[in-house]
This record gives C-alpha cells, structure tokens and sequence, in this order.
C-alpha cells in the first residue's frame, strides 16, 4: 500500500486548495506574535523580573522561595544575555498553550457530554500523543512556512491532548448526586455546566493545562528547526556545533522558564479557603470582564505593533543557512556586512531541506550556502525553477572521506574492518551523507559498512576523542573546514568518484530579490571569498568567539575585499 503517496498528495492538495487561508493565518499570526514579543521587550529587562518577582510572591501567598527564584533566575537569563530569546520563547508557548486550551476545554467537554464523541476523539488523541513531535513539523512547513507561526501549530498538535483529557475526566467525576440534585431544581444544561461540573472540574483542569504548558515548553527545541526563535534555537545551534558551555546555558534557562511556568499554574490551582468562597464569587465576574478586556487590549496592540514594525522594516533581508561551521561563518559575514548598509537582517537557521524550500517560496530572502553540484544537487533540480542562482560565492571546495594521518590508508578501497566498520556523518539527509552512503553500496570491500548519521558538531567531536587515543576512524569530510587546520587529516582516494568531484558554494536567492532590494541583491552577488578568509573566520568561531564577532573583526582586516561587493 503506497500511504506515504497518499498521504504527500493528501498535503499537496490541501496546500494547494487551502493557500489563500494558511497564507492569512501566517501573516496574521506573525503580526500578533512579533507584537507580542515587542511588546514584551518594549519592558526593560530589570523592572520585568521586578514585577515577576512581586507577583511571584503574591501568587505565592507572600512566600520567599518562588519570589527568590523567579528573581535569580530571570536575572542570570538577562545576565547570560538571552533576554530576547526568552521574550520569543514565552510568546511561542504562550500561544500554543492560549490556542491548546481555547480548543481542548470545549473538546473536553464534548467527550464528557457525549459516549459517541470520546470514542471518535480518544484514539485520535492516543495518535496526536504517540506520535514523535518532529514528525509535526512536516505539515506545519507545507502550510506556513518557516518561523513562528508553523512552531506554534506544531506544538499545538503535541500539546492539546491533555487538557482534553483532564477536562473530560473532570466533568466526568463529577459526583452523580450532586448532578441529579441540580436537575431535580431545573438547572439548564448550560447553568449545570458552568455553576457545578466546570467549578468542581477546575482543579483536574488545570492540571491538564498545566501539562499541556510544559508540552508547549518541550516543542521549543524542536521547533527551532523550522525557524522558530528563542532558547530552543541556542540548544539546537550548540547541539550542532558540539558547543558543551552554549548547550548547558541555554538549557538551563530553558529549565528556569519550566520551573516557573509550573510553580505559577500550580500556585493558581491551590483551593481557596471555604471563609473566602463567597467574597471571591461575587469578585470574580468583574475580573473575568478586566480579564478579558485586558487580553483583547493586549492583543490588538500586539497587532498594532507587529503591523506597524512590519511596515517600517523596509530594508529588511532574511537570510537562511544551515548549521555547518562553512556556512555560520559565511551568513554572518555577509550579514554584518548588510547590517553596516541599513538593513536590518535576520539569519535564521533551517535543515537542508527546509532551507531551499523557504528561498523557493520566498519566504527567506537568500542563502550563502548551496553546495554544487554534489552536495545539494537533488535540491537544485528540485527548486532551480523557483529560485535564482547567483553563482559561486567560493570556488574549490571538496568533499570526501577523511581519516588522520597516522591511519595507514590512502584509498577507499583499501577499508577492511577499521574503524569498527563504521564511517561517521552529519545530519541525516546532507549531501556529504547521501554521498557516503552511495559508496557503501559501491565499494564491494564496504557491503558490511554503515553510515552513522549524528550532526556536524557530533562528528568534530567524535573525531577529536578517536585522535587523542590514537584510534581509528573515517568521517565525511568537507573543505574548507576548521578540522582541517587543527587536526591532520587526509583524503581517502575515491577511484569510482561517488562521493564526487570538486564542489562550489554558491549564492542563491528568491525570485524578485533584485528589483526589491537591488542594494543587497548586488552585495549578494558579488560576495566572493577563498577557503582562507573563511577557514579564518570558521577557526576564530571554533576557538569560542561568537560568529557576529568574528565576522566583524574579519570585516575590518579585509575592508577592501568587503567595499568590492558594494560597487
């Protein structure tokens, strides 16, 4: 049974019948999003975890521990200088939760209402729940594209079943007598719901709410693969990169988000002492209508702001590349460089494929990091209708089998069984991976060989323990690389060629970039460099400097190199 056809014509065809509607949602979306994240950041930093601290302690019935540890957290976020990325990170779980319950609650009601309904509804929440949440990302790329918007959609879709759940269970539990006696004084449905199930339901409620929080929180990362901002993204990008010390701060501030995300919706889900019951009661309709006229407000500013900021952002160019130490240091180069012209430039870092699919769409601007004609040559004939081609931004490069000098082999053919028959790749889906694992199938000497896909951080790493022990070991190789300049390293002969001839990296863009912005289009057309001026850059990265840095110092030693790709 051919399913994965069925199921990629079934997302065509909604991709192609429902365009004009996912197009709206993603502008809509990114306008309220963007809002919401300006206008957190409008706050400056200090009185915000001020004001948190103080309602910390409040909601803490005026205990010191979480009024403590909301301070000292926050601060040592702004301290790590992550404050911009926790702001999109807390606009990103806020809306997926805000949109899991809006949806989940009335869900959860149905399913306690109705014997029919729980058992259409539960297996498809047993599906939602079993299914691996990257799998998510697929559907949410084809319909909005990279970003914001698809995160949130995707977390959705992982994060609903438990309020869904709870809210049925609660309803459900609620004690029989207590539902007879309020229809035997001719409660309406609606009045049974809302005066007696849904009251008594709260707590098991918000317990669901609380999950499906922490579930929103979890899809950070993962949603940092289809351009998503925030803390997700600083993991994703040290993960990547082997970057131990960026990996652990950027998850810890991910861990004190958590902790105070669930200390907050718990200390909410307290009961109320019986004395304070009734004084609440008659409070609690005035704040519902603050409550939500307070959430309208925010919104409509939220809007106001994105629109607004949108609308200002003339030279504004969106660059996107992946996560290899080759293209961190081109994108920010070029990205400082257009930076010092005016433009205000957002790099966004995608998987390979997601990439050439968002320039194609025209949802990213440009790319500095197309690999030719080898590497990413099924993406080019895939997309090279629906994008330009600029050409080779650095010529020469290679890709290969590498293994440290002291190994003594010189060709592909002369593997046997070292290495534990074993040849360590990137990510799953690269090139330099698909290239590998077409020569296994072509070197008769590696039928029992494997190919252990991991990322290009993993793999440096891999092979800096296997040389400090003086082991051996074949990885997939590429130059110009860093690895190269630290460690030495060679080429294994390849005499059937799989693995290709020699590359180029080129520049690709957008269809209608040039008569958008001609200023940056002629910036990322002429932008040349050799394997030197980039092995320079990737070196400084990799030595612990941040890639805006080290792209600015690069830009002041070579300024005549940068002001050719002005003229």
């Amino acid at each position: 049974m051919p399913v994965a056809d069925w199921v990629e014509k079934m997302t065509e065809w909604f991709t192609a019948t429902f365009a004009g509607v996912f197009s709206f949602l993603q502008t809509i979306g990114q306008a309220i999003m963007s809002g919401i994240t300006n206008l957190l950041l409008v706050i400056p930093a200090p009185l915000f975890i001020l004001l948190f601290t103080v309602v910390a302690f409040f909601i803490s019935k005026k205990r010191l521990g979480l009024a403590l540890f909301t301070l000292i957290g926050l601060s040592f976020i702004y301290n790590q200088g992550l404050w911009a990325d926790l702001m999109n990170t807390v606009t990103l779980v806020l809306l997926s939760s805000v949109v899991s319950i809006v949806i989940g609650v009335p869900l959860g009601i149905l399913m306690a209402k109705s014997s029919k309904a729980q058992s259409v509804i539960k297996p498809i929440l047993d599906f939602m729940q079993t299914m691996p949440g990257f799998v998510y990302l697929i559907p949410a790329v084809a319909f909005f594209g990279i970003g914001m918007v698809p995160g949130v959609f995707a977390s959705v879709i992982f994060a609903l079943p438990p309020t869904v759940r709870f809210t049925n269970l609660g309803i459900r539990q609620v004690p029989k007598e207590l539902v007879e006696a309020s229809d035997s004084f001719g409660s309406t449905s609606w009045q049974k719901l809302f005066k007696l199930e849904l009251p008594l339901a709260k707590g098991t409620i918000m317990a669901g709410i609380n999950q499906t929080t922490m579930l929103s929180l979890s899809m950070v990362v993962i949603a940092s693969m289809i351009g998503a901002p925030g803390l997700g993204r600083g993991v994703l990008s040290a993960l990547q990169r082997a970057q131990v010390g960026n990996g652990f701060v950027n998850g810890v501030a991910l861990v004190i988000l958590a902790i105070i995300i669930d200390r907050f919706t718990q200390h909410l889900n307290q009961p109320t002492h019986k004395k304070g019951i009734e004084r609440i009661k008659q409070k609690n309709k005035k704040h519902q209508r603050i409550f939500v006229g307070a959430v309208i407000v925010v919104i409509l500013v939220a809007a106001g702001l994105g629109s607004l900021s949108s609308s200002k952002e003339t030279k504004k160019i969106n660059l996107s590349y992946v996560e290899w130490d080759t293209e961190v240091a081109s994108t920010n180069v070029v990205a400082e460089v257009l930076k010092g012209m005016g433009y205000d430039v957002t790099i966004t870092p995608l998987d390979n494929s997601i990439m050439w699919e968002s320039v194609s769409k025209g949802e990213s601007d440009g790319m500095i990091s197309a690999w030719l004609p080898k590497t990413h040559g099924s993406q080019y004939a895939q997309y090279k209708d629906q994008v330009e081609d600029l050409g080779a931004n650095l010529m020469g490069a290679k890709v290969g089998l590498a293994v440290p000098n002291y190994m003594n082999i010189h060709s592909i053919e002369e593997l046997s069984d070292q290495a534990g028959k074993k040849i360590i790749g990137i990510e799953p889906g690269a090139g330099v991976v698909t290239a590998a694992e077409n020569t296994i199938k072509q070197y008769d000497n590696l039928k029992d060989w494997t190919v252990e896909t991991s990322s290009s951080g993993a793999m440096t790493v891999a092979l800096g323990q296997a040389i400090k022990k003086q082991d051996s070991i074949v990885v997939t190789g590429w130059t110009p690389h860093w690895m190269f300049a630290k460690y030495k390293l060679k080429y294994l002969a390849d005499p059937k060629k799989t693995m290709g001839h020699a590359e180029e990296i080129h520049t690709v863009v957008r269809k209608g970039l040039k008569e958008e912005q001609s200023e940056a289009y002629k910036v990322l057309d002429k932008f040349h460099w050799s394997e030197k001026d980039m092995e320079q850059v990737m070196l400084e990265i990799n030595n612990g400097k941040d890639p805006q840095h080290a792209a600015q110092d690069w830009i002041k030693e070579n300024q005549k190199t940068v002001n050719s790709w002005k003229e």
